[in-house]
Parts: structure tokens; C-alpha cells; sequence
């Protein structure tokens, strides 16, 4: 299950109008919690940025529950451990080995 809790978004402008225009159609929005409009200055002239903020309402239970499947893509927990079960061991090829008899070596 992906639920989205929260959301950033930031648009450019040319006028200050335009820059209030995208305020406003965000305000439809009821999910928004915060805009910004900044006045930037570039070699090209003016322009202006616009900072949105979205915030989503989730239910304290479905933060807190766990999930009953993992996302597409990711391995569930129970996964991970059956994967971790069939890794042969691992041996460090810099460990110190036992000494082998001359006769027993490829050179």
C-alpha cells in the first residue's frame, strides 16, 4: 500500500500575476499548508518562484499497522531472511590460509 503523506512543489513565473494565479488554483487544493512567492533576479531580468507545500491527512493506525505486502519492487522482510538463508558463507580470500604442500601448488 503507498500512501502519500506530503509534497513539494516549486513552479516558475514570469509576472507577479502568473505567480499569483498558480496560488490561487493550488488553494483548490485543501491539502495545501504552504506558498511562497519569491522575487528572484537573474541577468535575464526579473522572475519569480512559487513554493508549494501539500501536507495529506493519513489515520494514525495506517502509519503505525504493518503493511501486508511490500511495494513493487522491494522484498518483504520475511523474503530478505530466506534470501539471507540460502548465501552460501562467505570466506575472506585474505585469510590466513593453513599451509599447503609445495607439490599440491599450481606454480
Amino acid at each position: 500500500m503507498k500512501k502519500l503523506l506530503n509534497q513539494k512543489e516549486q513552479h516558475y513565473a514570469d509576472t507577479r500575476e502568473e505567480a499569483e494565479e498558480i496560488v490561487i488554483a493550488a488553494k483548490e487544493n485543501e491539502a495545501l499548508i504552504m506558498n511562497k512567492i519569491s522575487e528572484k533576479y537573474n541577468k535575464y531580468g526579473q522572475y519569480f518562484l512559487v513554493d508549494l507545500t501539500y501536507q495529506y491527512g493519513t489515520p494514525k493506525e495506517v502509519m503505525e499497522g504493518k503493511p501486508d505486502d511490500a511495494p513493487d519492487g522491494q522484498m518483504s522482510i520475511e523474503e530478505v531472511d530466506a534470501a539471507d538463508e540460502d548465501l552460501p558463507e562467505f570466506e575472506d580470500p585474505f585469510a590466513e590460509k593453513k599451509d599447503v604442500p609445495d607439490e599440491d601448488l599450481p606454480y
